[in-house]
């Protein structure tokens, strides 16, 4: 994954009406910190930043007054109706450094006929390294059949990326559909008026 790089500038006002002010500019209020530096407060662009982190784990290159910072996005917090980020925390990384990350889960393939599925885990803990993060685990549950399940361990992860939670935690789970009573009698009335036709 390439880092996306952001110019950021040292932010000198705190507060919550200095946050709003910031976010009515189009800037974003944040923190960088991480391998025992002092925490950097510092505004974003809003537009470029929302756009970088729409990708999970996104490796950010940050220009703070000319000075680079590599960062990963650790916490976003936003406004729970507009969705508009209102801050966000930084960590800082280096090339080479492993870092521990949730990685999104895609589910991919048919179950066998009379089947279904169930997600169990929409995320798997991983630790890899900073400049080189996946975005996503795939696992497949072609032809499987219900009664079985896919765990963490079955996950085939890239190289150089390692499991950090019990292989035996369940991701998917096949098993069969669920039919209720009420979705008997109405395909039972179906059946009925397709007899009567």
């Amino acid at each position: 994954m390439s880092e996306q790089k952001l110019a950021a500038s040292t932010r000198t006002d705190f507060g919550k009406g200095a946050a709003r002010k910031a976010r009515a500019a189009g800037k974003i209020p944040a923190v960088i910190y991480g391998h025992g530096a002092d925490v950097m407060h510092i505004l974003l662009p809003a537009k470029a930043t929302t756009l970088a982190v729409r990708t999970p784990n996104a490796l950010l290159e940050i220009d703070v007054d000319g000075e680079g910072h590599l960062a990963l996005a650790k916490d976003i917090q936003r406004d729970p109706i507009k969705q508009i980020i209102e801050h966000i925390d930084l960590l800082t990384v280096r090339k080479g450094e492993k870092v521990d990350v949730e990685v999104n889960v895609h589910v991919e393939g048919e179950v066998a006929p009379g089947a279904v599925y169930n997600q169990e885990a929409v995320t798997v803990l991983v630790s890899a390294d900073a400049t080189n993060l996946p975005e996503t685990v795939t696992v497949s549950v072609e032809g499987r059949a219900a009664g079985e399940h896919v765990t963490a361990g079955d996950i085939e992860l890239p190289a150089g990326v390692e499991l950090l939670l019990d292989p035996e935690t369940m991701v998917v789970n096949i098993s069969e559909p669920v039919v209720s009573a009420a979705d008997e009698a109405e395909e039972a009335s179906e059946e009925a008026a397709a007899e009567e036709a």
